[in-house]
Formats: C-alpha cells, structure tokens, sequence
C-alpha cells in the first residue's frame, strides 16, 4: 500500500546521475584543469565550492564557452532507467521530490530539463550559480562564507549541511511525511541519513563514501537497501 505522503530525496552526483558533474565538464572541456583539481583536493588547501568557482574561472579565462558546458552536461552519463523510475513514480501520485546536493543549480537545471525531469521537483536545494554576460558561469557556496555559518557536527563541508537542509524542508511543507526514501552515495550524505526515521528508507549507492561510513559507524534508525545500477533503483521504486 502507497504512503499517503511521501518524500524522495536524491543527492544528485552519482546517485541521479552516473557521473560527477563538477569534475566532467572539465575532463570534456579543461583536462588541464581538471589535473589541477585532483592536485588541490589531494593537498586539502581549498573548500570544494570554491575550487570549482576557481577552475570556472580559470577555463573561461582559458576560452571554454557556456555552450561547451552546457554540452557536456547534457551528454553526461545519466541512466534512462532512472528516468523512468522517477516519471513512474511521480505519475502514480502522493510523492514528492527533493533533489538535495553539492553540485549547482545551473548544472542541475540543465541536466534535468535536457532529460524531462525539471517538472518531477518540488524543490532544488543547491550551491547557487548563474552566467554573467560574459559567458562565465559565477559559483558561490549555498552558505556564504561571510554571514553565520552552519553547526553540523557530522561532516558536512562548510558549504551546505544536508541533515539542516532537509530539516529546513520539512519545515516549509508540513504536515510531516509518512516516509523519506532518501537516495545517496557520498559521505555527505551521511548527516541527512541520520535523519530518517525506523519507516524511512535509504538507498546507499555501493561503490560511495557513504557505504563505507554506514560500515565504520553505523547509527541508523531506517531501513538501507544497497544499489549499484540505476535499474536497481527502479525495481525499488517500483514496490514504492
């Protein structure tokens, strides 16, 4: 039997998506900088969100144009598998969709509209980006680093923290849900899967950070099916 309200979260790097958008457009479009990155994540000198604001710098300056990234985006990696499980889903009526995640909002809208899911979300909650004339795509952390910064205490990059902003969701669309089923694979995921509750349900992408924090920690009160191929979780929403 449906839920009479339901809510399905979804990160949005290789949990919708089969790839990381922040660092495909630059492996498509700015190799060179996409080395670059990999070198400064491994040195740990820089917040994340301000990384990728620098290297869209650095490949506008370099000639990448909005149509190179627009392009690259839309040819990413994205299962029409999960697709479907969505639209299905969506059109069996009572859900509602959240998509929750680190990348940005222009990736997201232009993934979601290429694929025919912009209409499927209530909500998208993100660092936010727009493109100034010039064609250069300008990226700021969700949380500015200048004004009161958030208190989570899991993990959660300085940007966003998932587990307050999923609070703040269910604050602006109450009455409660009588389920989240909560789609993930990174470690950040972790702070909004301590969340849920014994009736929600997590569905932990198998090869991600967040497999390996449920491993070493543990803490969750909801029910976790593991998953490894969009099809999987289209069998899944299918009994939902």
């Amino acid at each position: 039997m449906a839920s009479h309200r339901q809510l399905v979260v979804f990160d949005f790097d290789w949990s919708m998506a089969d790839q990381d958008t922040d660092r495909w457009v630059f492996e498509i479009n700015a190799p060179r900088i996409r080395r670059w990155m990999e070198d400064n994540e491994r040195r740990g000198t820089m917040q994340f969100t301000d990384m990728i604001a620098q290297a869209l710098r650095d490949a506008h300056a370099a000639g990448v144009t909005r149509e190179q990234l627009e392009h690259a985006l839309r040819i990413m990696p994205f299962h029409p598998a999960m697709v479907r499980a969505i639209t299905n889903l969506k059109a069996a009526g009572n859900t509602t969709f959240l998509c929750l995640s680190n990348a940005n909002s222009v990736y997201i809208d232009v993934i979601l509209q290429d694929k025919g899911l912009t209409e499927m979300f209530d909500e998208v909650v993100t660092n936010p980006a727009s493109w100034d004339p010039s064609g250069l795509l300008v990226l700021r952390r969700r949380v500015d680093p200048s004004g009161p910064q958030h208190a989570c205490a899991v993990g959660c990059s300085a940007n966003m923290c998932k587990g307050e902003e999923l609070e703040a969701f269910y604050a602006r669309h109450t009455p409660t849900y009588e389920r989240v089923v909560y789609v993930g694979d990174g470690s950040n995921d972790y702070c909004p899967a301590l969340r849920l509750r014994s009736q929600d349900m997590l569905l932990c992408r198998t090869f991600g950070g967040l497999h390996k924090r449920i491993a070493r920690e543990g803490g969750l009160k909801c029910e976790v099916k593991y998953w490894t191929g969009a099809w999987e979780v289209e069998e899944i929403f299918n009994t939902l």
